[in-house]
Parts: structure tokens; C-alpha cells; sequence
């Protein structure tokens, strides 16, 4: 560790990542936790966010490994959203029209219990730069293009001159027209908007967009709300897609409360996402029919520009599909 070195990377190399631990800082019994192939990790700002002693919490759910993982369903896949035949190339998934998504890295400040690439192949999608600049030179003969996503992982995982260099390269392809970053790391780690990240992203010839992942408003503090603030200023579109959990945000308390705290941030509801069917997260799922009758709640006490579109993702599908009410 240096003096210089930045505080979200310190955060970075403090994780929590084993049960005693947590079991500990939050005063909750060791027995609530199981060992998974999918590890524990959570950053010390979100851990700070979480009520001791609460095993309902519900950012505690999102991030702590329970008995319902281990249990199997032959609907739930490994791959539920079909990415592997659309990883093309190292770091390279081609699933939408228009879009090429870039997995910058496979590292993540928060480990979320619910995400759909917790057994992605990482391991085959660590491009060298010769490597990327082989994908970015690849990408220029589609002329359909006209967006970049930066996911993972957590693209801001990533230092800042690395970052900077890709987005640079990216942005000399001609028909691309914005960058997209899909990040937690203002939730999980709000110290990570730094003058550097915001320097880059100020410079960048592109408009850039990034898509937050929060799913409840306890997870907006005072140090969220900062950091999102000087990413507004700094000319970021902010956005948010949140995951529609069962009992963490299913009910219309939670849903209002999100879209106003995060409108108040200077965030824009996007997307609320009906989960991705993977393999260990059975225990988050709802039926469609629930869901739609939570939606049709929040359209009733929303204004429309708060409410985020219900979507979900089918394999092999060109675009999310929209899971309108129902007229029941």
C-alpha cells in the first residue's frame, strides 16, 4: 500500500470475503451462512449500509450465501441468458443489434447472490490490449453500430488509465455514437469516483451513459448520493436497472421508495429486471403474474417518468421483453 494509492482501491483490498467475518460485523449467527462455489464478497461502504443483527436486511440478502442456493431446479442453467455461443471473442458478447458488450474485467466490489454470470468463463475473457485492439478493429466493419457497453465484472474495476485507453479507442471507431457502463461500484464503493474517473469520462468524445444496479433505497447514502452527483456533473447520463428479488424489494413500499431516492440522486428508474433464471438463485424468484400486479401498483402511485419498464431477458432473444400488467 502507498500514500497515493486511491482509497477505493484500498476498499478494493479489503473485502470481506469469508462468513466469520461477516457473521461477526454484523452480529448475526455463522450458522446463517453456507459455503458456496460462488464466494462471498462484499465492500465495507455497502456492509456499512446493513443492519446488524437483521437477517431479514434486505441488502444483506442480496450479498449472504443461504441454504437455497444448493437447492436444484431444471429450469435454473448455469448460462441462463445463452451468452456463451455470443462470446465471440475474448471479451467480446454480441447478443443485440447495434450493441457490442465488452467484458472489461471479472472482478466485481460486491459479489451479488442473484447475478446471472456467476459462472461465466471469466477465465477465457482477459484480453491483452493487442487483443482488444484485434475486437475494436473487428467491430469497425459492422456498420450497424452504434453503442458500446462496458460490463463484466464490474467495469470499474479497472484503473482509470486502462479504462481511459479502451473507452479512447472505442470512441475512434466513426458509427459509434455513446458508451454505455453498466456499474455498482458508486453503491458499493462510493470513493470510486475519483477526479481521474471523472477527468476521462469528461474528455471522452463520446456521451456516456452509465447504468447503475441498485434494488433498494437503503443502499443510497449520503456518500451514493455524492458520488452520483459529481458524475451528473461531470456530463454522465445516470440511469438504474434494478433486479425485481423476492422478499428484498418485492412489494409496492419498496418499488416507490427506490424510484424517489434514486430520482432525488439524479437518477433515472430504467429497467426493473424480472430475475434471470441461474442455477443457486431459485430463492429470489416470482411468478410473472406477481410481478405484473406490483407493476401495475406502481404505475397507480408513480408518475410515469419514475417508473422504470418491467423487462426480462429470454435466450437468444434480439431485445428484453416487456412484461406489461395484465388485466386481471
Amino acid at each position: 500500500m502507498t500514500a497515493s494509492e486511491p482509497m477505493w482501491q484500498k476498499e478494493m483490498k479489503h473485502l470481506v470475503m469469508d462468513a466469520d467475518t461477516l457473521s461477526q460485523q454484523l452480529d448475526i449467527p455463522r450458522t446463517a451462512f453456507i459455503a458456496s462455489d460462488f464466494p462471498l464478497k462484499v465492500a465495507a461502504p455497502f456492509l456499512s449500509r446493513i443492519r446488524p443483527r437483521d437477517i431479514h436486511d434486505p441488502l444483506l440478502k442480496q450479498i449472504m450465501p443461504v441454504d437455497a442456493e444448493l437447492h436444484k431446479d431444471p429450469r435454473y442453467t448455469a448460462d441462463a441468458l445463452d451468452e456463451r455461443p455470443r462470446n465471440l471473442s475474448p471479451g467480446l458478447i454480441r447478443k443485440y443489434h447495434g450493441r457490442a458488450l465488452l467484458i472489461v474485467t471479472g472482478t466485481c466490489p460486491l459479489h451479488c447472490r442473484y447475478c446471472f454470470r456467476r459462472q461465466f468463463a471469466y477465465n477465457e475473457n482477459r484480453p491483452s490490449r493487442n487483443q482488444w485492439r484485434s475486437v475494436l478493429n473487428e467491430l469497425r466493419h459492422d456498420k450497424n453500430l452504434r453503442e458500446i457497453i462496458f460490463s463484466g465484472g464490474d467495469p470499474l474495476s479497472a484503473p482509470d488509465r486502462y479504462l481511459s485507453w479502451l473507452a479512447n479507442m472505442v470512441a475512434d471507431i466513426p458509427q459509434v455514437e455513446r458508451l454505455r457502463i453498466h456499474t455498482r461500484f458508486p453503491v458499493a464503493i462510493p470513493q470510486r469516483v475519483t477526479s481521474e474517473l471523472l477527468g476521462w469520462l469528461s474528455c471522452l468524445s463520446l456521451p456516456v451513459v452509465m447504468v447503475l444496479h441498485i434494488n433498494h433505497s437503503n443502499e443510497i447514502d449520503q456518500s451514493v448520493i455524492t458520488a452520483l452527483h459529481k458524475l451528473r456533473h461531470g456530463g454522465v447520463t445516470l440511469l438504474n436497472q434494478a433486479v425485481l428479488l423476492r422478499d428484498v424489494n418485492d412489494n409496492l413500499t419498496a418499488q416507490q421508495n427506490l424510484c424517489e431516492r434514486l430520482f432525488a440522486a439524479g437518477v433515472l428508474p430504467y429497467y426493473l429486471h424480472f430475475p434471470d433464471r441461474v442455477q443457486g438463485t431459485t430463492h429470489f424468484s416470482l411468478s410473472v403474474r406477481r410481478a405484473r400486479r406490483l407493476y401495475r401498483q406502481m404505475l397507480n402511485h408513480l408518475p410515469g417518468y419514475l417508473v422504470p419498464r418491467l423487462v426480462m431477458e429470454k435466450p437468444g432473444a434480439h431485445a428484453k421483453t416487456l412484461l406489461m400488467p395484465l388485466n386481471e
